[in-house]
């Protein structure tokens, strides 16, 4: 996954049959669907892949509780089976996380007892593991600083978890196997008509300030929160598909949880439910449901969000975090179809995802969850046929195997997340000038060296949020490290100081919004 060998070929001034405007989960899920169908395929991001809403996600691969209590059944059933695919798929990032809703009450244990074997049952052979009720001296053991008073029990259940920014990663290297190509830091800033009907855009390298016309048969938006503006650049004053939500989460010390199983709070102040799940060895705490109209790239979380998820978690649990407890702090944008019902709030809007194709053949997505990225491009592929008049072809993605891929995976070694590409990183750990950056985070000088030469690394942010996760567990420490970073990182892209300086610059603006240490007045 070069970002060279994509320059060289969007120079060749070639005609694709899907150019995707995107690099979140649900463009790179489209690319992924028409290079594996036989479709020459470009995908182009204009920061970094799942820079945005697909690296902020609650990093659950899930059907959905919360949509089963909606009576949302179809998009349960879907999402489930999409889990069940991608468990399959992607061993290496996707895992089976056990989950407890603590029951203090005879009411409760039935309610959530029968809500959960609908689950179940809705999964069918895809199913994680059964559901069941536990007794309070099961629940103590599996989460020790779970609040006792009253306590009566717990039902476990059982759903998918993942690396949302390393999966991304790893299907935009699994379209470079398949034939197609992907580049970031490369931004749509045109549609490009012949006859009134879409064919191209151009594009600017935002490295280099070059400009490319890039012809394309189809032409998907696949934008996320951006979507509107992709669709006005094909129709002046179109009228607004999306209503925006910000999520927010907070990262704990793991003492908070002080075990394996993940605690859901089945609900909150706002009508929502809130997690708390183990992550990379910290706990992961969310999410929150806030409208929003500021639409931009690196979100910054509320106080009064932060404060709700503390306030929410501290109900339930003995050792109560507080503000000083956060590691760090990260939002996301979630892009949903707007809803055409006046007066609905964000969570009361589908999570399903919605095809909307213009009179001039742009095809733009909106909604949708990272679960169902491949049946998104699925649906999109299929809908691209159908609209331009070309020959059915069938999905190949249920069974196709993720880059990364492996079966032999042990999920208590520290690079597991690499999956078959761990033996490289490995052989770079021995290398003599080899060296572990931080005490507590899990990162080396071999990995920032495998994202620079392997996983088109571009930036220090690219490396310490998105390669690693170092940015999301620990945003003080990761601050800490990173002129060092910066500086393996000009060594091996032969930087000169002013490139450092620039990037520390550059990372320190973003790092202070995950650290919550900003004016706020």
């Amino acid at each position: 996954m070069k970002r060279a060998i994509s320059i060289q070929v969007i120079r060749k001034n070639e005609t694709w049959d899907v150019v995707v405007i995107g690099g979140g989960a649900t463009g790179l899920g489209i690319a992924l669907e028409a290079c594996t169908r036989g479709y020459s395929t470009l995908l182009v991001e204009q920061s970094d892949f799942a820079k945005s809403t697909s690296s902020k996600s609650t990093k659950l691969v899930h059907g959905g509780v919360r949509y089963l209590a909606q009576g949302n059944i179809g998009l349960v059933r879907e999402a489930s089976v999409e889990r069940g695919l991608l468990y399959k798929n992607a061993p290496h990032l996707v895992k089976n996380l056990p989950f407890i809703i603590p029951v203090y009450s005879g009411w409760d244990r039935w309610k959530y007892g029968l809500g959960l074997k609908i689950y179940d049952w809705i999964s069918g052979n895809l199913s994680m593991g059964p559901s069941n009720f536990i007794s309070r001296a099961e629940v103590l053991k599996y989460m020790p600083n779970i609040r006792q008073t009253y306590l009566k029990g717990g039902v476990r259940y059982y759903d998918g978890q993942f690396d949302d920014a390393r999966l991304a990663l790893n299907i935009a290297q699994t379209i470079f196997e398949q034939g197609g190509y992907a580049i970031n830091y490369v931004k749509a800033v045109t549609i490009n008509k012949t006859d009134k009907r879409v064919s191209g855009i151009t594009i600017e390298d935002l490295e280099t300030g070059a400009k490319y016309n890039v012809k394309a048969k189809a032409v998907v938006n696949a934008t996320g929160v951006f979507a509107d503006e992709i669709i006005r650049m094909d129709q002046p004053g179109a009228t607004k598909t999306l209503a925006v939500s910000q999520g927010v989460h907070i990262v704990l010390d793991k003492k908070f949880l002080n075990g394996n199983h993940a605690l859901m709070i089945p609900k909150t102040g706002d009508g929502r439910v809130l997690f708390l799940l183990p992550w990379h060895g910290k706990i992961i705490a969310g999410t929150t449901d806030t409208n929003t109209d500021k639409l931009v790239l690196e979100p910054v979380a509320l106080e009064k969000e932060i404060d709700f998820i503390l306030e929410t978690a501290s109900g339930y649990l003995t050792v109560k975090p507080v503000r000083r407890d956060v590691l760090s702090i990260f939002a996301g944008l979630r892009p949903l179809a707007a809803s055409s019902k006046p007066g609905h709030g964000t969570k009361e809007i589908s999570r399903s995802h919605k095809i909307i194709v213009s009179p001039s053949r742009l095809f733009t997505i909106i909604g949708g969850k990272w679960t169902t990225y491949r049946k998104m491009g699925e649906d999109m592929v299929d809908k691209i046929e159908k609209e331009l008049s070309l020959k059915a072809t069938s999905s190949k993605t249920a069974g196709l195997p993720i880059h990364g891929f492996s079966k032999d995976i042990m999920k208590n070694d520290p690079l597991y997340f690499y999956g078959s590409d761990q033996p490289a990183i490995k052989s770079l750990l021995s290398e003599p000038d080899d060296f572990t950056i931080s005490d507590t985070l899990p990162v080396s000088k071999a990995q920032v060296l495998w994202a620079i030469r392997e996983e088109m690394a571009r930036t220090l942010e690219d490396v310490l949020s998105r390669r690693t996760r170092c940015l999301l567990l620990d945003a003080g420490e990761t601050i800490r490290i990173a002129p060092l970073v910066a500086n393996i990182m000009a060594s091996e892209m032969n930087k000169n100081e002013e490139w450092i300086h620039s990037q520390l610059t550059a990372f320190s603006n973003v790092a202070l919004n995950y650290t919550g240490v900003r004016d706020i007045s």
